[in-house]
């Protein structure tokens, strides 16, 4: 016997959050009621489903608005890494690391997985490093690698 549920969050190869879908009694009673993942369909589940979609929204607004502010800061950074280096090339290479302690060291905290590099970078010069702030923010940054 199939039952009708409300989607409180999306689930794998079942439908996304909001969607009312049919499943089987075993599998709504077993697995996903425990988890919280759906509830039944009726007129106050749905007014919560609302209110908590409303609320998210709110924070994905202030999380952007925040990638945002953080995005025209960091266009103004450029970090200096000092390196030991002959003939214009280096004894190892500058990763994601020493690019995080760099901002760090100019005050900006950021997480070395926000920042997107190719491959380390094996030379002297000025590269511009991109960092992903948010899904649809991202920032670029300077990178000064000098002989030390």
């Amino acid at each position: 016997m199939d039952r009708e549920v409300l989607l409180m969050a999306d689930v794998a190869d079942l439908g996304s959050e909001g969607d009312v879908v049919k499943v089987s009694e075993g599998y709504a009673r077993n697995y996903l009621l425990p988890r919280k993942l759906v509830a039944p369909v009726t007129a106050a589940t749905r007014k919560r489903l609302e209110k908590i979609q409303k609320e998210r929204e709110v924070a994905r607004k202030a999380e952007l608005e925040a990638a945002k502010e953080m995005a025209t800061k960091l266009e103004k950074v450029s970090c200096t890494i000092p390196v030991k280096a002959k003939d214009e090339k280096l004894y190892g290479s500058v990763t994601v690391n020493d690019i995080a302690d760099a901002l760090k060291a100019n005050g900006v905290q950021m997480d070395k997985q926000k920042i997107l590099l190719a491959e380390p970078i094996k030379e002297l010069g000025v590269f511009d490093v991109k960092v992903k702030l948010h899904a649809d923010v991202e920032a670029t940054i300077k990178v000064w690698v000098v002989e030390e």
